[in-house]
């Protein structure tokens, strides 16, 4: 079996190989919002599946490849679909795309996500902008032999995000007519929807959306010395929040309501950013 460096450094190789793209911000396309890639003038692409050793995609909504695009003057390296905690894979092959995105050359990182609102004040169709996370309930990314090369042992993550790339999406929504809200992100490792005990103890401990993927991203983004932004397209409210019963399906939905805005948004914060 191959060791985390070994894997990294071998799927790196294969990328490069088939990518001669070099960006300079990565984008991370959640459940729902994949659609973006369809709207840009591709360069290049590579799916997953011709990847050697790369965790495949397996959710439904998740294209499950790389796309090299142009936004504006801006060379991007696009992530249409995620791999997931819960689909089975280490942690360390969940976040290995992004650290691949990374060595190829992006130094900023957008994540996106569909999240269920567990502040009150937000709507199915609301954007949050992530200022914090709690990753407490998943296994750290960095857990294991440290890769050297990649940051130091110990980092620290007292601004994961970014408080310049907040404060731009902000400008960027403000000028779009966008109620952009601002919270706090905690990630369970799912696939099972949380239960409303569940919910009330996250928002005792300060958390205003709930999803299953983002935050490992982000330290692992964060390790590397990434400048990492995250938005949350608010799908649903959180269980226990409101009678109706979670559904992915919903959840696409809801993504596919907003994506028109979602498009506009991420495409003028790449070119602020």
């Amino acid at each position: 079996m191959l060791s985390i460096k070994e894997k990294l450094d071998t799927c790196f190789n294969e990328v490069r190989k088939k990518l001669s793209f070099k960006p300079e911000v990565a984008l991370v396309l959640g459940s729902g919002l994949g659609t973006y890639a369809e709207d840009i003038e591709i360069v290049e692409s590579l799916s997953y599946k011709d990847i050697k050793d790369f965790p495949v995609s397996t959710v439904s909504g998740h294209e499950g490849r790389f796309i090299c695009a142009y936004i504006g003057e801006v060379p991007v390296i696009i992530m249409q679909g995620r791999v997931h905690y819960y689909e089975g894979y280490e942690m360390t092959d969940v976040v290995l795309p992004i650290r691949i995105m990374s060595m190829l050359g992006a130094k900023k990182l957008i994540l996106s996500n569909a999240a269920g609102g567990i502040n009150q004040s937000f709507h199915p169709g609301d954007f949050m902008i992530l200022t914090d996370h709690i990753s407490s309930f998943v296994r750290s990314p960095l857990i294991g032999p440290n890769i050297d090369e990649l940051g130091t042992r110990f980092p620290d993550m007292s601004e994961i995000y970014s408080k310049r790339c907040v404060n731009i999406i902000k400008e960027v929504a403000k000028k779009l007519s966008i109620d952009m809200k601002e919270g706090v992100y905690l990630q369970c490792s799912g696939p099972n929807y949380e239960s409303a005990a569940e919910i009330r103890m996250y928002k005792l401990m300060g958390a205003d959306a709930v999803g299953m993927s983002t935050a490992c991203e982000a330290m692992a983004a964060a390790h590397m010395g990434m400048e990492v932004a995250a938005i949350s397209c608010i799908t649903n409210y959180a269980t226990g929040l409101s009678d109706r019963k979670l559904d992915h399906v919903e959840v696409k939905e809801v993504a596919d309501k907003v994506s028109s805005q979602f498009k506009g948004l991420v495409t003028e914060v790449i070119k602020n950013i």
